[in-house]
């Protein structure tokens, strides 16, 4: 039986709920998107950080050319790819580039590290994923480090000012088992500085456990579960996704390469992946610096250590079937979809209070 068909035979009477689904999933499957890395370049070498640990920044040079990058990104359209996730390096360092993929690309969301401000003008609609590692003091410890390997203090406060009222502003919150005590101060703090906040876990990819906070693992669910519940106008992360982002386990599997969605469709290494039979993210590919180097996935490839928060989400969001045993099931579903679109501004979910 089809999706929509279960969807239907479960909503029963509760015709707002398939409303809902049909729309949250109407929406879902419009986007289209790749991640690209727009530079090689960054000013902060942040211990944990996949793309130096691995020397992503060494494996291709920059395409510096615009009208290059113009055709390329005429490319991906012609691929049928509608939204772009801008990764690096520090995107917010070669605003160039943004602007052709806003100019390119219905969608476009940024990663960045909060040091430097991305404009307002011109940027209106880009949606803008801050990192935090950690919370507290443990986040400068972790981050504010310059590529020379000078380290100062006040990241994380310099992003709070950069970003103060923004609503094009996310903070992507990476919580550890050894900083459960800053957790809710430095939530508190981006919500009284008028911004929100989602949740992904810290992996320490520069070692040999690099998922190391699993020794205090239901301590860390417990408070991430407790804090989203007291800042419910801030958090923006449903209490099934933070528990399969800290555990790694739903009630139908966990999470790992066999099941990840976000790898590149079209990189030769994911035969069998793909032939495996569970799905993937439509067309999604993932492109170095140069614009023509084909990338593994999103994050590192080194599948072990990665607990990545948007391939976790998509996991969950292209597993509908997985949640069609009972109405309950349906609107767990639902409410995931329609809290991960909350996190961007251009998504007609971005701005919306919680149903």
């Amino acid at each position: 039986m089809s999706v929509e068909r279960l969807a239907a035979r479960l909503a029963c009477d509760d015709e707002a709920l398939l409303r809902r689904f049909r729309a949250v999933r109407s929406f879902s499957r419009n986007v289209r998107a790749s991640e690209y890395h727009v530079t090689n370049a960054c000013n902060l070498r942040c211990r944990g950080c996949w793309f130096f640990t691995f020397e992503f920044d060494k494996r291709t040079k920059d395409q510096t050319d615009l009208a290059m990058l113009r055709a390329f990104i005429e490319k991906e359209r012609a691929r049928h790819i509608n939204a772009a996730l801008l990764i690096g390096g520090e995107p917010t360092l070669v605003s160039d580039r943004i602007t052709a993929f806003v100019e390119g690309m219905d969608y476009v969301t940024i990663s960045t590290n909060g040091l430097h401000p991305l404009p307002r003008t011109g940027f209106e609609r880009v949606s803008i994923g801050i990192t935090v590692f950690g919370g507290g003091g443990v986040d400068d410890e972790l981050r504010a480090i310059t590529p020379g390997g000078r380290r100062f203090t006040g990241l994380f406060e310099a992003a709070l000012r950069n970003y103060r009222g923004d609503s094009r502003a996310i903070f992507n919150y990476a919580v550890t088992g050894s900083a459960v005590p800053h957790i809710d101060e430095t939530v508190r703090r981006i919500r009284d500085n008028g911004n929100r906040v989602t949740f992904n876990v810290y992996s320490e990819y520069q070692t040999d456990t690099p998922l190391k906070h699993s020794d205090d693992q239901q301590r860390l669910l417990d408070e991430v579960l407790q804090v989203a519940q007291k800042y419910l106008d801030a958090v923006v992360a449903h209490p099934y996704y933070l528990r399969a982002l800290v555990t790694g386990r739903t009630d139908f599997g966990r999470f790992g390469y066999d099941v990840c969605p976000s790898v590149s469709r079209d990189h030769p290494g994911h035969a069998a992946r793909l032939a495996n039979g569970n799905p993937t993210l439509p067309l999604f590919n993932v492109y170095a610096a140069d614009g023509q180097t084909l990338q593994f996935c999103c994050t590192s490839g080194h599948c072990h250590g990665c607990r990545d928060s948007q391939a976790v989400q998509s996991w969950l969001l292209v597993s509908a079937r997985q949640f069609l045993h009972s109405q309950e099931g349906l609107r767990t579903w639902v409410e995931l979809a329609e809290t991960y679109w909350r996190q961007f501004i251009w998504s007609p979910y971005g701005l919306a209070e919680r149903p």
